[in-house]
């Protein structure tokens, strides 16, 4: 049954991903509360996993010019300094506390989705 879980868990977020979405919205709430993992962990691997889901989505995208090169290299520039402030922050936060930022993370964003499909 988990080797299930794993795939049904792994197609869902690439797909998710390859659209641009972030697959660990789903990824992330699977492995924790499905499969068992601590938060931590499942953030661990969701960042590893994001590497070939990534390239692949990038490699269509470039290949279709859906990217300014100039301004995607200056976001990333500043990304990579916020994921590692991140990173150092996640490790000095408790795993508990660490979910509930994550589960109001994607409650805030569920909302304002919500909210723009009503406004339209």
């Amino acid at each position: 049954m988990d080797i299930i879980l794993q795939i049904f868990a792994g197609l869902c977020s690439g797909v998710i991903s390859g659209m641009g979405f972030g697959g660990g919205m789903v990824l992330i709430p699977i492995l924790t509360l499905v499969l068992g993992f601590d938060q931590k962990a499942a953030q661990g691997m969701n960042l590893l996993y994001f590497i070939p889901t990534a390239l692949a989505a990038l490699w269509v995208h470039f290949k279709n010019k859906n990217i300014d090169i100039k301004l995607a290299c200056a976001i990333a520039a500043y990304g990579v300094a916020g994921a590692s402030a991140g990173a150092m922050l996640a490790y000095k936060i408790s795993a508990p506390l660490l979910r509930r930022m994550f589960a109001i993370l994607i409650i805030i964003m569920g909302a304002n989705e919500l909210y723009r499909i009503y406004k339209k």
